[in-house]
């Protein structure tokens, strides 16, 4: 199963910027595509964005369409989610997923972004 490292998270104010990384490991010839969920206390992970192993398709939940931007670099086997106009709604744990041609699925351990005045 492929292994994933994120980093980059932080406190932010409102507006700010934040980019996260994630480091994947292992067998990441078998990744069909990777991406982004959050999480906050008391509420299901929801998806946040997702980009292919090619890199050629991304997609992105509704909240976050025209502030993030999901992309990786196959030379360093990383996946970048750069977040603009941040928002106090943004705040979450954010995890790094990687979904494989067999159907296994990996996690990161998550990074906590918080957006305060």
């Amino acid at each position: 199963q492929v292994q994933l490292v994120e980093s980059g998270g932080g406190l932010v104010q409102i507006g700010g910027s934040l980019r996260l990384s994630c480091r994947a490991s292992g067998p990441t010839f078998s990744t069909y595509a990777m991406g982004w969920f959050r999480q906050t206390p008391g509420k299901e992970r929801e998806f946040v964005a997702r980009i292919t192993w090619s890199g050629y398709t991304t997609s992105y939940a509704d909240s976050v369409k025209g502030r993030f931007t999901i992309s990786k670099d196959n030379s360093k086997n990383m996946v970048y989610l750069q977040m603009n106009s941040l928002k106090p709604e943004d705040t979450a744990v954010y995890y790094c997923n990687a979904d494989s041609y067999s159907g296994d699925v990996s996690w990161g351990q998550g990074t906590q972004v918080t957006v305060s005045s």
